[in-house]
């Protein structure tokens, strides 16, 4: 069974790539950095999501859930009964998860290794996931990588430019090569976590070789991921999948802040109820939030032709895999 994505608005406004801009909109979600989450002040003033619904006999793949975010929505996911996928580089950080699941009394775990800066190990990663169960009730894209101030371009083992390929490219493989058991297990739901920061995608310089910028590579990245969303949700509502993203918190106390030194704006604890928003709420598929509101992205996800050309490249790009 084979299935293709559709990608959506004209070019808006030119990203300012400085890094006070940056850092207003930056979300820092990534659970692949080493190092401890950065120290925050208690905060429980902020907007939370309605409850979970039982999820005993739910399947929820959460990438980048080793650490952060991803750590905490699979800790909130697993108490409400579900077996949680947990996906990370860290073994040592990925068998503790789950070791302090199963070892809770409520849900499940399972951990899978894998390295996103390879589309060799998200295709083996879906793979396995695809040999060792029946269903696959939601999948959440959240890990990845933010070099923010850094001018040097980075990239991937196939060689491409780093932000691009983890946070979006891998996650369009994994989630295209999931979609047949996530179908098969409608109603379901497919959760991108994005970002705030949001630059246009420059389809004559997608790898940005002139004007690298840290802050607008990320920004790029996340834009694709919003793009990614919006593009399928049409096809596969038809299916009985719904598709969100979302802009989880700024700044949070991540791992990843600790490692720019940034002084967190919110705490992780806000990230996790936008994650549990998205999969509890009634907004139309396709749908991104700013935590928990719907909020229009910037102008180049509604641009069909955008959406088109990103859809082709990103299918040319993991042709073979």
């Amino acid at each position: 069974m084979t299935h293709s994505f559709a990608f959506a608005g004209r070019l808006g406004r030119r990203f300012l790539a400085g890094a006070a801009a940056i850092t207003l909109g930056l979300v820092l979600t990534t659970g692949g950095l080493a190092g401890q989450a950065a120290p925050q002040l208690p905060r429980t003033d902020y907007p939370k999501a309605p409850p979970l619904p039982d999820m005993t006999g739910k399947v929820v793949l959460i990438t980048g859930s080793t650490d952060g975010l991803g750590r905490d929505a699979a800790r909130r996911i697993a108490a409400a009964g579900a077996l949680v996928l947990v996906t990370g580089r860290s073994v040592e950080r990925g068998e503790a998860l789950v070791a302090e699941i199963n070892g809770s009394g409520k849900g499940s775990a399972r951990f899978y290794q894998a390295d996103l800066a390879s589309l060799d190990q998200a295709r083996r990663l879906a793979d396995q996931v695809t040999r060792d169960h029946r269903r696959l009730d939601i999948l959440i894209n959240n890990a990845g990588v933010g070099f923010i101030f850094d001018s040097t371009r980075k990239f991937s083992a196939e060689g491409h430019e780093m932000h691009f390929a983890v946070n979006y490219l891998a996650h369009y493989l994994l989630t295209k090569r999931l979609l047949p058991l996530i179908v098969a297990s409608a109603p379901s739901r497919i959760i991108n976590v994005s970002s705030g920061s949001q630059a246009p995608i420059d389809f004559d310089d997608v790898m940005m070789a002139k004007g690298y910028t840290g802050g607008r590579g990320y920004a790029q990245s996340k834009l694709a991921q919003i793009m990614m969303t919006i593009d399928m949700a049409p096809e596969l509502e038809k299916q009985g999948v719904l598709t969100y993203s979302l802009h989880p918190a700024t700044t949070m106390g991540t791992t990843m802040a600790l490692a720019l030194k940034v002084k967190p704006r919110s705490t992780i604890a806000e990230g996790v109820e936008s994650v549990i928003n998205a999969i509890t709420t009634t907004e139309p598929t396709g749908t991104y939030f700013n935590q928990l509101k719907p909020v229009k992205a910037q102008a180049q996800a509604y641009d069909a032709e955008a959406r088109a050309k990103l859809r082709a490249l990103s299918e040319q790009m993991v042709a073979g895999r």
